[in-house]
């Protein structure tokens, strides 16, 4: 086994995962965007917001976290 502080870095390869989502959804997800631009002065598209919020969404979810966890 290697003697370095740093693992072995996890699989990054992108998957693209394709959804239908409901127009109230993707205007809601077009003013949250919009939010982004003006708290941070960058704008950036939905597409690369929704990965971000998927896994913020994620790791909130303590009883998600504890299952996924627990020993199977």
């Amino acid at each position: 086994m290697p003697d370095l502080k740093l693992g072995k870095l996890p699989d990054r390869t992108p998957v693209k995962l394709t959804i239908t989502i409901t127009p109230d959804l993707q205007a809601a997800l077009q003013a949250y965007a919009a939010e982004y631009a003006k708290a941070y002065g960058v704008e950036e598209p939905v597409a690369e917001l929704i990965p971000a919020m998927l896994a913020t969404f994620l790791e909130s979810d303590r009883a998600f976290a504890r299952r996924r966890s627990a020993p199977k």
